[in-house]
């Protein structure tokens, strides 16, 4: 056995292992079960499968470890699934699988996304009592997790007698990337208290702690992201850059981007080029589009590349820089940087804010490749923006051209007629979505209030204190209007009176949760809220009053960027 590994390790290139191989078959040494099963794995996973495979297809009587390591190796390849292909022909053949075969197979599973089959084996590990082995449990919870089967991940997890860090890390991250950030947070909270149900004490490293971010991310829960962060530093987690990136991430993403520069300026690590992007884009989300592009001018290494280039663009997109960016986009071809159809979309979207939409045409037609959707999405939004019926039509038609069946394509375009009072125009519209079963987005926003998480739908009744939130929506509706304020009833489709159309508006669920803050925290403290489609002119102007009138910072992240509203007046300078 030693023998055969040390000549492996001496195999440098396919020709030696080719020789290795004719050496093995003479010497009889090929035949002992141990040495071929060594040879075939280093094969499959190491130098070239293909090879690996047509050397098993030789042996009369492959063994469990013959198939292990041929299992293994598509389970690491290119094609995961062929794994799955070959534990069938396994489980038809003489020998059995034991514990390690589970595991390859569960590897690929989840590499694969293969829900279905991961099932399957986790009925055979099962029958076979193979569930105690505690790495095949983590497997196996790995596989739930990353194919989105999170209450299956959840079970698995209360029922292990024993876990590993690398289950609770599997867990943890895939609460937070199958949109169940909160359960991440309160997992990782547990975890970091000790996690001691005798099952094992763990202490979260930096994959934990990566987990945890993301959930506060996404939450734009700031108070948990300090505490994570604590524990970050208190762990001596912060010589990671990774796990710096990460920080400075969530803490861009939450609104902090003062604190994210901060954890930026200090870092002990050398920065990476995801760094540099990462900080950019925080900045660029904030609107602070000038020292977004100071820090790209003061890269000198690592050189900005693509992604660079599309956080500048954005910096420029979200402060209203139009000559900058467009000087930045030609930049990209003087220095190298060849341009994806994001770029593209970027300099669209910027002329289009602009109110530039022929230019913004112009740049979609000379593209050198093919318009995505997305690019006549946002031509269709600056059209919408500044109500061009002609090009907004030409859009909408470009995207029926393409299949799109985004609510959000018919909502503009009817946004467009209803601002003209085209309510014919609307009506077909509706028609359309109607006839292709398109369903309308419902928009919702949630808040972080003495760290939980409380979510709004528009209209919503559901939470315990609806009637005080309702009182302070009419408190609210009577000061702004006593400050000149009037419904900017456009930005509903309906073709019905003003009141209703007033009383639709007043109920959106970013002002929910506004209100829902201004009753349940203290006259000093900033109201943070979070919603998943882009905030209405109605909401921002009434928000940017509220802000005035009650002399509180609000702060709302929409889909693309931060709004930060403070006496009167928001960050974006009703540029968005």
């Amino acid at each position: 056995m030693a023998y055969v590994e040390s000549l492996l390790h001496k195999c440098t290139s396919f020709p030696h292992i080719q020789q290795l191989h004719a050496h093995l078959l003479i010497t009889g040494l090929f035949h002992l079960h141990i040495s071929r099963s060594k040879f075939l794995d280093f094969c499959a996973t190491s130098v070239n499968l293909p090879y690996a495979a047509a050397v098993f297809r030789s042996v009369p009587l492959p063994l469990t470890n013959d198939w292990n390591a041929i299992i293994r190796g598509h389970a690491q390849s290119h094609h995961p699934i062929n794994a799955v292909t070959c534990y069938l022909s396994m489980s038809r053949a003489p020998c059995k699988p034991d514990a390690l075969t589970c595991s390859f197979f569960l590897k690929a599973c989840a590499r694969a996304l293969a829900r279905i089959e991961s099932l399957q084996m986790h009925s055979q590990v099962l029958k076979s009592g193979f569930d105690a082995d505690v790495l095949l449990q983590t497997t196996l919870l790995d596989v739930y997790a990353k194919c989105g089967d999170l209450d299956n991940s959840c079970k698995l997890f209360d029922e292990m007698s024993k876990r590993d860090i690398a289950s609770w890390n599997a867990l943890i991250s895939g609460l937070a990337q199958g949109n169940r950030p909160y359960e991440a947070l309160k997992l990782f909270n547990r975890m970091r208290e000790g996690g001691n149900d005798g099952r094992g004490l763990m202490t979260p490293n930096e994959v934990t702690v990566l987990g945890a971010l993301s959930a506060c991310s996404q939450l734009g829960a700031i108070k948990e992201g300090d505490k994570v962060y604590e524990y970050i530093r208190k762990s001596f987690l912060d010589d990671n850059v990774i796990v710096c990136n990460a920080v400075i991430d969530m803490y861009a993403k939450c609104g902090a981007v003062e604190k994210a520069y901060t954890v930026f300026q200090g870092m002990n690590c050398s920065k990476s080029i995801i760094t540099w992007n990462t900080m950019i884009m925080g900045f660029a989300m904030d609107g602070n589009g000038v020292k977004a592009l100071q820090l790209f001018n003061r890269m000198a290494w690592p050189m900005p590349d693509g992604v660079t280039y599309l956080a500048a663009l954005c910096a420029c997109n979200h402060t209203g820089l139009v000559d900058e960016g467009v000087r930045l986009f030609e930049l990209m071809d003087k220095n190298g940087v060849s341009k994806n159809v994001k770029h593209y979309g970027s300099v669209v979207d910027l002329l289009g804010r602009a109110g530039r939409l022929d230019e913004a045409y112009k740049i979609i037609e000379s593209m050198p490749m093919f318009p995505d959707v997305v690019l006549w999405q946002t031509l269709l939004g600056a059209s919408k923006t500044y109500g061009n019926v002609e090009m907004a039509e030409k859009a909408s038609r470009k995207l029926v051209e393409m299949g799109s069946s985004t609510c959000g394509d018919f909502v503009l375009l009817s946004n467009v007629y209803a601002a003209h009072e085209r309510w014919n125009d609307v009506g077909r519209v509706r028609d359309a979505m109607k006839t292709r079963d398109v369903k309308k987005v419902p928009g919702f926003s949630y808040t972080e209030m003495n760290g939980a998480i409380y979510q709004f739908f528009n209209g919503d009744k559901s939470h315990p204190l609806w009637r005080e939130i309702y009182a302070k929506l009419e408190e609210i509706g009577f000061r702004i209007r006593e400050f000149g304020y009037e419904a900017e009833t456009n930005y509903v489709l309906h073709d019905i009176g003003h009141e209703e159309k007033e009383n639709a508006l007043s109920h959106h669920s970013e002002k929910l949760a506004v209100a829902f803050g201004l009753i349940s925290t203290d006259e000093n403290s900033p109201i943070n809220v979070n919603k998943n489609l882009r905030i209405c002119g109605d909401c921002h102007a009434v928000i940017k009053l509220i802000s005035k009138l009650y002399n509180r910072e609000i702060i709302v992240r929409d889909r693309t960027r931060f709004h930060r509203f403070k006496e009167g007046s928001c960050s974006c300078r009703d540029y968005w």
